[in-house]
């Protein structure tokens, strides 16, 4: 009972701060509009028109036309910031690689691509940590969206990491940083992409939850012993499904602009004890995480662990 309070908390807490955004138009009576993904969990109005164009779908979420992620998923990780001795180094890496073709992550093969594209089909359940590096503070300790943009550039045009068009690159940044267009009061983490280098990149900002544990962590003490890098694995998962589902924000996502993950935000499903009380849902790797339920496009749609 104690985390399922927990957990109502942060749900509310997550809600309260989504609605005090800023940043967007956010509209909760969406009978009569559609609106279109801006890779943050919330959906907004086109810039060049007021309604998103329909989509095909009848699953509680549609399909607008563009690419998804075929083939295998590289994951890249880049570590900003202080992560001296941090255990997240070590849960993190193992998360990425215990995804792959795990029931978790297979949840995204209901997803699919079509014409023009060469190769229709539905995204493969594999997964890999391709490659990571640290990055100690380039950019100071607080973050805007350009930053970010940033300091993915910088590691693609440093040759550090290759340009690759079916990777992930995810900002990780220690407790110590901020994100200065929201991070803590209206979102945990985003993605979105970008050409560098001549190639379309997907790139997302996963935050600390430790910095703000009221909006960002489902629980004090995470299933690893690290609350932080437990919460954050949840935020990757949100992340990556959503960067494969629909890269380029223009592929997979429902009339109220939420995106795969969006739609089963905070929902855990069914838990378990960890050895150390902690509650968790999957086990990766040989390690349990506690991690949201992702949206199944198939049988009328639904938020589940596996597929």
């Amino acid at each position: 009972m104690r985390l399922q309070a927990q957990l109502q908390v942060s749900t509310l807490i997550f809600a309260v701060l989504l609605s005090t955004s800023a940043q967007a138009e956010v509209i909760r009576d969406h009978t009569d509009v559609d609106l279109v993904p801006n890779g943050k969990g919330w959906g907004e109005h086109h810039p060049a028109h007021a309604k998103a164009k329909p989509g095909s779908g009848s699953n509680g979420i549609n399909y607008h036309g563009g690419p998804v992620m075929l083939g295998t998923t590289n994951v890249y990780y880049i570590w900003y910031g202080n992560w001296s001795g941090n255990s997240a180094t070590t849960i993190l890496d193992n998360f990425a690689n215990g995804l792959n073709g795990s029931p978790y992550y297979n949840i995204n093969t209901t997803y699919y691509d079509s014409a023009p594209n060469p190769n229709p089909g539905p995204v493969a359940n594999s997964v890999v940590l391709k490659g990571q590096m640290y990055n100690n503070y380039s950019l100071g300790k607080s973050l805007s969206d350009a930053g970010v943009a940033s300091v993915v550039s910088s590691a693609i045009g440093g040759g550090t990491l290759p340009a690759d068009a079916n990777g992930v690159y995810f900002v990780l940044t220690s407790p110590d940083v901020n994100e200065s267009s929201g991070f803590c009061t209206q979102y945990c983490g985003w993605h979105t992409h970008a050409a560098v280098s001549g190639v379309d990149i997907k790139y997302a900002f996963v935050g600390n939850p430790d910095r703000c544990p009221s909006a960002c962590e489902a629980q004090t003490v995470g299933p690893n012993g690290n609350a932080g890098a437990d919460a954050m694995a949840s935020i990757i998962a949100h992340e990556l499904s959503e960067a494969v589902t629909d890269p380029d924000l223009n592929a997979w996502f429902d009339r109220k602009g939420e995106e795969n993950g969006d739609k089963c935000a905070w929902n855990f499903g069914a838990t378990y004890a960890a050895a150390n009380g902690a509650s968790a849902n999957v086990n990766l790797g040989g390690l349990n995480y506690l991690i949201q339920q992702m949206w199944v496009n198939a049988n009328g749609g639904s938020c589940a662990l596996s597929y």
